[in-house]
């Protein structure tokens, strides 16, 4: 039995306020756990499977241009090798922006360096590797096209155009003003886990073990790339070692291996490396951003500019979305919004960590310090005088807002001096001491899921969703919901999630995974509820489950009967997104030390405070706040990908080189819950966190080195060479 819930209005019900159980929100610990730190749970290419083959990809060394020849025969006499797979859905497959959008790429086309395009298949990964080392392919390259096409020509996203009032006449007339322009550079999702499959082929059904986040898009992506219909696919993706937007569509192992599995018929295992992980899925694409603000004498916004150029593949839909907070999050009657894409043939630009404000909002957030500082109000103060009652564009009232209150927690806690702010007053030896602060914003949305939840006649549960975790806690809040409506302790509710046979949830991406499975699970729960109080004969609010026994002391089994109570749960977003404009927010606080000398930047404290509708699970949110505030420090400090401009070769394409934060980099950090419910963000009253903690930390830390020594930074990563030019002498 299935119970469809779509969501037109606000979820004023407070239920899960109301159930006795006492689970939700506390701090459980991961349910997986144990099986993670004793490497007991099985990651994509770890499956135990007979016989299988091993496979690696061969990847472009041009730019631009087409392959005329791949001689499968000189890899075929070297020992162990099984095939050479010069399959044309290699590269006519849908080509990965992000989930479920899926342009295709020309036969034999090479786009940009790095883009696979063979597979050799041996008896051992070693015999695999070193054909693919070999196999000689032959190019026509483009020798008449530029690497890179000319940013000048660059497209305008129109969807994302904002043109009101009079801007320019809004800074002419401004006490105060700026014009800035700011650049990040692209980043790499670096997941810990690499890209990794083992398909098996029955002559039936394809089943695939793989390392994706969505599998309710992926399973029709492949089935569009290989012409087989999705109820002859099997995805399997329980554990994945991170994503961080790298894994939400098919890539080209999950492809490669399904093709080698079924023309060679036997089990196929295709593992990507490291280097090939960093030249051939997405990146961030790089962005420059031109801030232009303008304030009353009160430091009131009049005037809001916001232009971005971004870069992508010709003939990709994605483009970052640099703008997508700067819509709400501050007000300005006169307004300029423009994102232009770029086309140029590096590897597909797509969803990397907090895709949008993740860039957007380090700039946006210096740019606020400038304007700060030259109207001589706090940076904490003028964020709270333009604090917008409604969305300032679309005039729609918020779902709720939580940046006033967590600027406030946030400072108090922090310990944030309000006083006159002058760079360069406090040194201890060689170093220069000093505090910035910054705003955060992340767009909340929900999707439509699906979730089965078993009652089982043993007064246990099992909830069955395709949903996955990567690494979020997804099964532990699983647990907790489910404990908590049906008075289970988590570690009596099973949850098996990353199954395509499953009802197909909403994939982990976007922050919308709690608010959204979660929901499902709700729904569930709530029909199994009604039933049980049918058995009784009382009201479903009246029924009190806690410890698998109802208030009158009957427990579960007994009310089961020895049956298992099944019903599935169908939540889906209604009109009440088009209602609400629906966002968490937060506030960033940093203290950094900088070298008087060599311009070295070292992060002392940091701390964040985050509003995000109803918190279920305190230890899990946590964990994303910080592992969102330590992404932070990277974009601030270390984080670039560097491209060769003679040919467009990821330079720095492996995690020597490429640098993300490590532990010395990462202070103490400490985070703030906000706690609130946000009725019209999803029915439980969430919202998603784990990009949040990201989406603006980077200008603390900017903002900060600027009040330490005076120097300002408009490029990011903020290196040493970068931060010791623009010192005053």
């Amino acid at each position: 039995m299935t119970v469809h819930v779509k969501q037109d209005k606000p979820a004023t019900e407070n239920r899960l306020d109301t159930m006795r159980q006492g689970v939700i929100g506390k701090p459980v610990s991961r349910i997986e756990g144990l099986a993670k730190v004793t490497g007991t749970a099985p990651y994509a290419a770890e499956y135990p499977v007979e016989g299988c083959a091993e496979g690696v990809l061969v990847t472009a060394t041009i730019t631009r241009g087409s392959v005329v020849r791949i001689d499968a025969e000189s890899a075929l006499a070297m020992p162990g090798v099984i095939a050479v797979i010069d399959d044309e859905r290699l590269t006519t497959r849908p080509a990965q922006g992000t989930a479920n959008e899926a342009p295709q790429q020309k036969p034999r086309t090479i786009c940009y360096w790095g883009q696979p395009l063979a597979l050799v298949v041996a008896e051992s990964f070693e015999q695999a590797r070193d054909a693919a080392r070999l196999l000689v392919v032959e190019y026509q390259p483009d020798e008449a096209a530029p690497v890179e096409a000319d940013p000048s020509i660059a497209e305008e996203q129109e969807d994302e155009t904002v043109r009101e009032g009079n801007l320019d006449k809004a800074m002419s007339d401004a006490a105060h003003a700026v014009d800035l322009t700011y650049t990040t550079k692209g980043h790499a999702s670096a997941a810990m886990e690499p890209h990794a499959a083992i398909a098996q082929w029955d002559g039936e059904r394809l089943t695939v073990h793989a390392s994706l986040q969505m599998l309710n898009y992926n399973i029709t992506e492949l089935s569009d790339a290989l012409d087989l219909p999705e109820d002859r696919i099997r995805l399997i993706s329980r554990y994945v070692g991170g994503g961080f937007g790298s894994k939400l569509g098919i890539s080209e192992e999950v492809v490669a291996a399904s093709i080698a599995a079924m023309q060679l018929e036997r089990p196929v295992r295709v593992v990507m490396s490291r280097q090939q992980v960093f030249q051939s899925i997405i990146r961030r694409s790089e962005t420059t951003q031109r801030l232009r603000l303008a304030c009353d004498t009160d430091g009131r916004l009049t005037g809001f500019g916001h232009e971005a150029l971004v870069s992508n593949l010709p003939g990709e839909e994605f483009a970052e979305p640099v703008l997508q907070s700067s819509h709400f999050l501050y007000p300005g009657e006169n307004r300029e919004l423009v994102l232009k894409l770029a086309r140029i043939h590096r590897m597909t630009a797509g969803s990397v960590r907090a895709p949008g404000e993740a860039v957007g909002m380090p700039a946006l957030e210096a740019a606020m310090d400038v304007l700060a500082e030259r109207a001589e109000i706090d940076p904490v103060e003028l964020r709270l005088r333009n604090i917008p009652d409604k969305d300032p564009e679309q005039g729609l009232p918020f779902s709720s807002h939580k940046l006033a209150e967590c600027l406030r927690q946030g400072a108090e806690a922090f310990g944030w001096d309000s006083g006159p702010r002058k760079p360069r007053m406090r040194r201890e030896g060689e170093w220069w001491i000093g505090t910035g602060m910054a705003s955060a914003a992340r767009v909340h949305n929900v999707a439509e899921a699906k979730a089965r939840v078993t009652l089982k006649a043993d007064g246990t549960a099992l909830v069955e969703t395709d949903m996955t975790d990567i690494g979020t806690g997804t099964y532990t809040i699983v647990a907790q919901i489910a404990g908590e409506m049906l008075g289970l302790r988590p570690d009596q509710v099973l949850v098996d999630l990353g199954d395509s046979d499953h009802p197909r949830g909403p994939g982990s991406g976007g922050s919308w995974g709690a608010p959204s499975i979660g929901s499902a699970v709700y729904v569930a729960c709530m029909a199994i509820r009604e039933a049980l109080a049918d058995t009784l004969d009382i009201d479903e609010a009246a029924l009190a489950l806690a410890d698998a026994k109802a208030g009158n002391g009957t427990p579960l089994t007994e009310l089961l009967g020895g049956k298992d109570l099944v019903r599935e749960g169908h939540y889906e977003p209604g009109k009440i997104t088009d209602d609400y404009l629906a966002s968490g927010f937060g506030a960033f606080f940093a203290e950094v030390r900088v070298n008087h000398y060599t311009g070295e930047t070292r992060v002392n404290r940091m701390l964040g405070a985050f509003g995000f509708g109803r918190v279920l699970n305190a230890k899990t949110a946590r964990s994303q706040c910080l592992g969102g505030i330590t992404w932070s420090i990277g974009m601030a400090l270390t984080e670039a990908l560097e491209f060769d401009p003679r040919d467009g070769h990821l330079v720095n394409r492996d995690l020597a080189e490429y640098h993300v934060p490590v532990h010395r980099d990462v202070p103490d950090l400490d985070v703030v819950l906000v706690e609130e419910r946000d009725a019209a963000a999803s029915i439980i009253q969430a919202k998603g966190i784990g990009e949040l903690g990201m989406c603006g930390g980077a200008a603390a830390i900017a903002n900060a080195i600027y009040n330490a020594c005076g120097a300002r930074v408009f490029d990011y990563p903020m290196t040493p060479d970068r931060v010791l030019a623009a010192m005053p002498d």
